[in-house]
C-alpha cells in the first residue's frame, strides 16, 4: 500500500466518462432530430447554444471548436430546409450561436490553462511531500508496514499529520503524529519533527528520552514561530501564551530485537489497536504524556508502555482524523468496528479497506488531515 497522498476524489467509472464526453454531441444530435420533427414555424435551434458551452466544459479546445462549427452548419441546414434561411430571426440565431461558440472557446482555453496550473501545483506538492515523508517501506527486520495518507486539502497534497519507520540500532522505531492544524502552516513543524526524529532514533538509546527531545524541539520551533525568547528564560504567563496555540500530538514505538514486544511511548495520541487473533482492543496508556510542545506546561512524565507483541498480532496506529470524521448527520467514524470487520484480511487489504471505508463514511469530504499505519509481526 502506498503512502503517498492521495486524492479525495477517484475517477469516475469508463462508462460514466464515455457519457460525459459524448454529452454535447448527444445534445446536438437531440435538437436537430426534435427540430426535423417539428412543424416549420416552430424553431428549437436556438438550443444548440448549449453544445460548445457544454463542450467547453468537458472537452478539449480543438473539440469545443469542432462542435461550435458543427452547430452553425446545422443550423444552416435546418433553417435552408425549413425555408427560413436569410430571414431576420435565422440571421439574429445564426450570430447569436456565432458569439456563444467564440466565448466558448475563450472559455475552454482558460479552463485548459487553469488545469495546467494545478496539474503543476499538484506535481510540486507531491514532490515537496515525498522528500518531507518518505514512502513506508514494506518491511523492516520482522515487520511487515503498510500506510495510507489523506491530506484535508485535496489540491495541496500535504498537510500536518506525519509518520516514519525506521531501522535503528536499538531496532525499529516508528513514530507518528498530528500537527494542530492543517494544510500548508503545518508543513513547517512536520519537517521540523520528522528531521529530529531521523536524527534522535539512531543516536538515543532510551525511547522516553528521544521523545522528551523531540518535544524540546517543538518547543524551539513554537518559539521561534512566535518571535519569543528562549523558552528556559521565558516565565510561566509566556509560556502559557506561547503553548495554547501550537503543539502536536504523537506516538513513538520501539520493536527491539529478538523481543516480542511493542514499546510505546504516548505523547498526547490517540492509543494504538492491538490486533490479536481476530480481536481487536485500544492499547490505552497507564500514564499518557504532553503533546510535542506542551511539555513544560502539563505535569507529567512520559513513561513506556510495553505491549506484548508476538508474530501474527498487528497494531493500528492513526491520527484523529480516523475517529473524528463526521458523515453528513454529524455521526463519528468508528474506527474500531471497521478495524475489526477487516481485522482478517492481508494487511495491505486490511489498510486499503480502512481508507474506502472513511472516504466513504465523509463522502470524500475531510475535515481534517487522516494517516493511519498498520503494522504486522511476521515469524
Amino acid at each position: 500500500m502506498t503512502s503517498h497522498p492521495t486524492d479525495h476524489l477517484t475517477t469516475p467509472p469508463i462508462p460514466v466518462r464515455a457519457f460525459i464526453v459524448s454529452a454535447p454531441v448527444l445534445l446536438m444530435a437531440v435538437v436537430t432530430v426534435t427540430d426535423l420533427l417539428t412543424p416549420d414555424w416552430l424553431h428549437i435551434t436556438p438550443i444548440l447554444a448549449a453544445v460548445p458551452v457544454l463542450a467547453a466544459v468537458l472537452l478539449p479546445r480543438w473539440a469545443t471548436a469542432v462542435l461550435a462549427s458543427a452547430v452553425l452548419v446545422i443550423t444552416v441546414l435546418l433553417r435552408w430546409e425549413a425555408g427560413s434561411c436569410g430571414h431576420p430571426d435565422a440571421d439574429v440565431t445564426l450570430g447569436s450561436l456565432f458569439v456563444v461558440g467564440l466565448t466558448s472557446l475563450a472559455a475552454c482555453s482558460l479552463r485548459q490553462r487553469r488545469e495546467r496550473q494545478l496539474r503543476q501545483v499538484r506535481s510540486v506538492a507531491e514532490t515537496a511531500q515525498r522528500a518531507l515523508m518518505h514512502p513506508l517501506p514494506r518491511r523492516v527486520d520482522s515487520l511487515a508496514l503498510s500506510g495510507v495518507y489523506l491530506p484535508a486539502e485535496s489540491e495541496a497534497r500535504i498537510g500536518g499529520d506525519f509518520y516514519e519507520a525506521l531501522h535503528t540500532p536499538y531496532g525499529t522505531r516508528i513514530l507518528i503524529g498530528d500537527v494542530r492544524g492543517k494544510g500548508l502552516p503545518a508543513v513547517g513543524a512536520t519537517s521540523i519533527l520528522l528531521n529530529a526524529f531521523r536524527e534522535l532514533a539512531c543516536r538515543e538509546p532510551s525511547l522516553t528520552r528521544a521523545a522528551e527531545r523531540l518535544d524540546a524541539r517543538a518547543r524551539r520551533h513554537i518559539a521561534a514561530l512566535d518571535g519569543a525568547p528562549d523558552l528556559a528564560e521565558t516565565d510561566g504567563r509566556g509560556q502559557d501564551a506561547l503553548f495554547t496555540e501550537r503543539f502536536a500530538t504523537a506516538l513513538l514505538m520501539e520493536f527491539p530485537p529478538g523481543e516480542s514486544v511493542a514499546r510505546i511511548v504516548h505523547c498526547g495520541h490517540p492509543e494504538p489497536y492491538l490486533v490479536r487473533a481476530g480481536e481487536v482492543r485500544p492499547c490505552e496508556p497507564d500514564r499518557p504524556g504532553a503533546p510535542l510542545g506542551l511539555g513544560d506546561l502539563l505535569d507529567t512524565q512520559l513513561a513506556v508502555q510495553n505491549v506484548p507483541f508476538a508474530p501474527g498480532d498487528r497494531l493500528v496506529l492513526y491520527t484523529d482524523g480516523f475517529i473524528e470524521a463526521r458523515d453528513r448527520h454529524g455521526r463519528f467514524h468508528d474506527l474500531t468496528a471497521r478495524v475489526r470487520a477487516h481485522a482478517g484480511r492481508p494487511l495491505e487489504a486490511m489498510v486499503a479497506a480502512l481508507r474506502r471505508d472513511l472516504l466513504h463514511h465523509v463522502r470524500g469530504d475531510l475535515g481534517d488531515d487522516a494517516a493511519l499505519v498498520a503494522l504486522e509481526r511476521l515469524p
